[in-house]
């Protein structure tokens, strides 16, 4: 059985993309010089891991099967005589009956759970880049009142963000389940920070020096606003091409998004947000953080929201999105020379875009 198993649970685009590359480039170092287990040949098997867990195994789902995705990388886990670290942001929204099947994969481990969180301010116009990424078809505006709303009672943009950011609700959950001194939180730096600093809060926790790794790994940059609209057009003329979700990491979110547009970030400005309600909303989030007495590795106050410098949607012109598709398209060109997208040649797309867009 591993000594103890560091579970980092997200939150979503709160540096996990830079933590987990990070670990995945040193992973035999890791194992070698430190005796700390990241699991899985790639860190895709984590994410295969994970969604394994919440599709299987629970009232109404199907079995777990003994040599399914997640227990191979429990089992991975339990072998292991030292440290294991497993980091997926899908974990972070889960609730009761998923918490305590995860807890329980691992029943002879200490399992210390943490999150990671960056402010309110941030999260929303990075959530909305990334919802685009993911086959959403909400407008900026769309997405910001529903954020706004926080209405749980139904499908959309809103739900899905507060369902992934809602820091204060999914800490009080883990600790809760986990047991308070199994749990931490770990607050991402303001910006303008030295971008090592996540990767030293996070070492420090585990118990790894900080220094003896590189840092230049890939990384998970949000679209420009002109390539995020792009993605959103992109979404509602192939609506109805009856993609799944495989199908669209494969032939749209990877060679258009991935490789193509969000390599063109620092070509396009940046989306802004300074609205009242973000700033009134996310101290109150901060508060209720206070209150949970939470053992946390930084500063709560970092999460205090503060103006993002930038420009709305209604800012960018019809030509900025043109170029940004351009971009993209010889992309995928350059990327996929023979004319092949993942696994299959891309369809022709019904482009009524003439309708009003649906929710995320």
């Amino acid at each position: 059985m591993a000594r103890r198993l560091v579970l980092h649970i997200g939150a979503m685009k709160s540096g996990t993309s830079f933590i987990q590359n990070v670990l995945s480039a040193h992973k035999d170092s890791l194992a070698a010089d430190h005796d700390v287990l990241w699991p899985g040949k790639r860190w895709r098997q984590q994410v295969s891991a994970v969604q394994d867990l919440i599709e299987r195994g629970g009232p109404g789902q199907e079995p777990m099967a003994d040599d399914g995705p997640w227990n191979r990388i429990a089992a991975e886990v339990n072998d292991w005589s030292g440290d294991a670290i497993i980091s997926m942001e899908f974990i972070g929204p889960r609730e009761g009956r998923k918490i305590h099947q995860i807890l329980d994969s691992f029943p002879d481990t200490d399992v210390q759970v943490v999150m990671t969180a960056r402010d309110l301010a941030r999260s929303i116009p990075a959530m909305w880049q990334e919802s685009v990424q993911n086959n959403a078809t909400a407008t900026w505006q769309e997405f910001l009142d529903d954020v706004r709303r926080e209405d749980m009672s139904k499908r959309g943009p809103g739900r899905w963000f507060w369902r992934h950011q809602g820091i204060a609700r999914m800490c009080a959950e883990w600790q809760r389940r986990a047991g308070q001194d199994r749990f931490t939180l770990i607050t991402v730096p303001p910006s303008g920070a030295d971008p090592a600093l996540l990767w030293t809060r996070f070492t420090d926790f585990v118990g790894l020096p900080a220094d003896g790794v590189s840092l230049e790994v890939a990384s998970n940059p949000s679209l420009g606003i002109a390539s995020a609209m792009v993605m959103r057009e992109l979404n509602l003329a192939l609506a109805d091409a009856g993609l799944g979700r495989m199908d669209y990491q494969q032939r749209v979110k990877h060679p258009i998004a991935k490789n193509g547009l969000a390599h063109r970030a620092r070509l396009e400005p940046k989306l802004g947000l300074d609205a009242e309600w973000v700033m009134e909303r996310g101290l109150r989030e901060v508060e209720t953080l206070r209150s949970l007495d939470l053992r946390v590795v930084g500063d709560l106050d970092e999460l205090a929201p503060r103006p993002v410098r930038g420009v709305h949607t209604d800012d960018i012109t019809e030509e900025m999105q043109l170029q940004a598709a351009v971009d993209a398209l010889a992309a995928a060109v350059e990327r996929y020379p023979h004319g092949k997208i993942g696994r299959a040649h891309v369809c022709t797309p019904v482009t009524d875009v003439s309708r009003m867009p649906s929710s995320a």
